[in-house]
């Protein structure tokens, strides 16, 4: 959201859904001692500040005297889907949009090993889309990502082989192999034949999949070991290069180490202790799962062409037509469960629940990570922030991309809530049903 810990809407929030992080200081002593040339790859589910985040390591590498360049970054970086799936939006869609194509083309030119935009559909499914919207609603962000990247002058064969794809394993086993196989069939379509991709590294689908956190339970939360390890099935079946296995607590809190733990363990069982890694498409010629496949490339394309017909992905968060689409799917999907045609099994049996110990926040986390953001403020060259929060106001204005002025606000320690209000009085503050 953009918001310095010591604000007051960041107000018992700090440190719930993950590491508080309000300037360089912080990233200095959370990659204190780790050698960042021997990890595979740093993720981040950044987004509206996909931007600072990418500031926020080159400024550590550069204290560090180590390329950025030389290391592997995931950025997830897609604020598209934050209008109408998640929430976690600063600016009006088209600043936000354009803010995404300043870190493609910064990493095209300056960081090619970098991943500058995760698509998401994960958090459009999650949201109540079905499987051919969770694709069809990320893959219009992802043209849209596209397009205005290459309305800078870049040719899509210049990054499109760095874009990942972040999309939800969900229950229904086949139905997700088989999306997940005609996900590929689609993208290869949209890079090829709109985008005009002649590589086949960036006409190539590289899948992210994430089991689905909705399908989880607070009741009998040993249940969802079950549930996850379907959806883990799904996604490695469906063909996925990369898999997170969410942990059997999340209902009810973040994730204890046991059961993150648990969670990684499931993952590696199915990679050592099964076959299913040795061939791909494993279920490739089945006649159902290819009936299905078809099917669902078919609905893909056809709700692409909707999206198309309404003037692209953002008409349609500025109508209120992806909302609309996925608010109803919510509606039913509800309904389903409630009228008892969809089964959660302990959902609704008094079988008794389980006594678990669930991960709790220490209160003075908060208060400590307040207190070290005020004294960076009291601790740094005032003179040096103010200069470099200015210039990117200038670029701003200019059209120019920030990532350069962002990264020197950065190494002056100006802090994350800053940068974001340097940058909200050009771009303004987007409210839904409003502009600016």
């Amino acid at each position: 959201m953009g918001l310095d810990s010591d604000h007051p809407l960041a107000l018992g929030e700090v440190g719930k859904v993950g590491v508080a992080i309000d300037s360089l200081a912080d990233m200095e002593r959370l990659l204190d001692g780790i050698d960042l040339g021997a990890v595979r790859q740093i993720r981040t589910t950044a987004n509206a500040i996909g931007h600072i985040w990418l500031a926020l390591v080159v400024a550590v590498c550069r204290r560090r005297g180590i390329d950025p360049g030389g290391i592997r970054i995931l950025i997830q970086n897609d604020v598209l889907k934050e209008y109408f799936a998640r929430g976690t939006y600063i600016h009006a869609p088209a600043a936000g949009l354009s803010i995404v194509a300043d870190v493609i083309e910064y990493c095209a030119e300056h960081l090619p090993a970098w991943t500058p935009v995760t698509i998401s559909g994960y958090h459009i499914r999650e949201a109540g889309a079905d499987p051919v919207e969770e694709v069809a609603f990320s893959f219009a962000n992802g043209v849209a990502y596209c397009e205005a990247a290459m309305a800078r002058g870049l040719d899509v064969d210049r990054f499109g082989a760095s874009l990942f794809t972040f999309l939800s394993a969900n229950m229904d086993l086949l139905e997700e192999v088989a999306k997940f196989r005609a996900a590929r069939r689609v993208w290869d379509h949209l890079m090829a034949g709109r985008l005009g991709a002649k590589e086949d590294a960036t006409r190539a689908l590289r899948i992210f999949a994430f089991t689905a956190g909705s399908r989880l339970t607070a009741q009998r939360p040993h249940n969802n070991i079950a549930r996850t390890t379907i959806e883990a099935l799904s996604a490695v079946l469906g063909g996925a290069q990369t898999l997170h296995v969410s942990a059997y607590d999340e209902a009810l809190g973040v994730p204890t180490a046991e059961a993150a733990l648990t969670a990684l363990h499931t993952q590696q069982i199915v990679l050592h202790e099964t076959s299913l890694t040795a061939v791909a498409d494993p279920l490739g010629g089945s006649w159902y799962v290819e009936q299905l496949t078809d099917e669902l490339e078919a609905r893909m394309l056809a709700t692409l062409e909707e999206i198309e017909a309404e003037g692209g992905a953002l008409a349609c968060i500025e109508s209120g037509w992806f909302h609309e689409r996925i608010e109803d799917g919510a509606y039913r999907q509800q309904r389903a469960v409630d009228e008892g045609r969809q089964r959660i099994v302990g959902l609704d049996e008094a079988d008794g629940t389980e006594d678990l110990r669930v991960f709790r926040t220490d209160p003075e986390a908060e208060r400590r990570q307040c207190d070290a953001v005020r004294r960076v403020r009291e601790e740094r060259d005032a003179a040096a922030v103010e200069g470099t929060l200015a210039a990117l106001v200038d670029a701003a204005r200019a059209g120019d991309n920030i990532v350069p002025a962002t990264i020197d606000a950065v190494e002056a320690y100006a802090t994350v809530g800053e940068i974001t209000e340097a940058l909200a009085s050009v771009y303004g503050r987007y409210r839904p049903g409003a502009t600016g």
